[in-house]
């Protein structure tokens, strides 16, 4: 099925589709943030609903969905569905959306940590799913994710199905929208391949024919939005600059402030811009942020204006 024709998000919370969030002044208080993360029993994963999904390739994982309405496929950060990556899947529930969350690696529910995102990462390195170093690869696990992202559309309908990616599966987002079905891509700090030189720090980790696709699609009508610290160099700027370059105005760029002294106390190493360094404070750069997310993904996907919140 061929998704509907669709528009890309209005200038109404971006400027020429690049923002920097920068100016009011605020702290981030560590409360704000526990918003996003508690259930009502302190399980980080109630309410989900559990199954599998095998690709056509024999590959399979645990899936675990909740909410209603089309499919955003929300593919976790290291060191795997944590839970601050169940609360933001939560908000795309709230936002009548059914999030999808593949268990590629790692133990669900389980707190991020030092020790855990390097265990993780050490049994990611011998795993020939993910390509961490090459510059002109697509990771074959994109393809499981493509197939699901198509199951997904089947199952929820709507004009496609949204994607977002953190971290290491950042770049996953984009990879995606070889896809047909995949409408609304989200690259989340991505970090692959890991930025060791200027190529890598450029490159987006993905095929060239791949790419041709996403370039051809983006003259049609997808969009793709990315997200992370101006200050992050596992996330760096040339590799949104090469974004830019590549996808032109089709390309929605939010970068916050994380420079000495921002006046919202974001860390120079601030990474997660929408799990571990979030800020839920209304005014937050990182809760606007946020809400632009939902309101890129809803927008995409056919889904009408937010419900008004009591806080307004």
């Amino acid at each position: 099925m061929k998704p509907v024709a669709l528009s890309c998000p209005s200038a109404s919370y971006m400027t020429r589709h690049r923002v920097h969030f920068r100016g009011e002044v605020a702290v981030f208080f560590g409360v704000e943030r526990q918003q996003m993360i508690t259930s009502k029993d302190g399980n980080p994963l109630e309410g989900f609903q559990k199954s599998q999904f095998r690709s056509t390739a024999n590959v399979n994982h645990d899936v675990y969905r909740i909410g209603s309405g089309p499919a955003v496929i929300v593919i976790h950060e290291m060191p795997g569905i944590t839970p601050l990556v169940a609360a933001f899947s939560r908000k795309i529930a709230d936002r009548d959306m059914t999030a999808v969350l593949p268990d590629l690696f790692g133990t669900p529910g389980r707190e991020m940590s030092i020790g855990c995102v390097l265990g993780t990462l050490a049994k990611i390195c011998v795993n020939r799913e993910f390509n961490l170093l090459a510059t002109d690869k697509t990771s074959p696990v994109v393809n499981y994710l493509r197939e699901l992202a198509k199951s997904e559309h089947e199952a929820h309908g709507g004009p496609g199905v949204g994607a977002v990616g953190m971290c290491l599966t950042g770049g996953f987002a984009l990879a995606m929208s070889v896809e047909p079905s995949v409408v609304a891509p989200v690259m989340s700090q991505p970090s692959l391949p890991f930025p060791t030189n200027p190529e890598h720090r450029r490159a987006l980790g993905l095929s060239d024919a791949d790419l041709a696709i996403v370039q051809r699609r983006t003259t049609e009508d997808l969009c793709v939005m990315g997200l992370r610290f101006s200050g992050d160099t596992k996330s760096p700027a040339e590799r949104f600059t090469r974004l830019r370059e590549t996808l032109g105005d089709k390309f929605v760029s939010v970068e916050i402030d994380s420079s000495p002294g921002n006046p919202w106390g974001y860390k120079r190493s601030a990474h997660s811009v929408l799990t571990e360094d979030y800020s839920d404070e209304v005014t937050s750069p990182t809760r606007r942020a946020l809400d632009g997310v939902l309101e890129f993904l809803a927008s995409r996907l056919g889904i009408g204006p937010a419900r008004q919140s009591p806080e307004g």
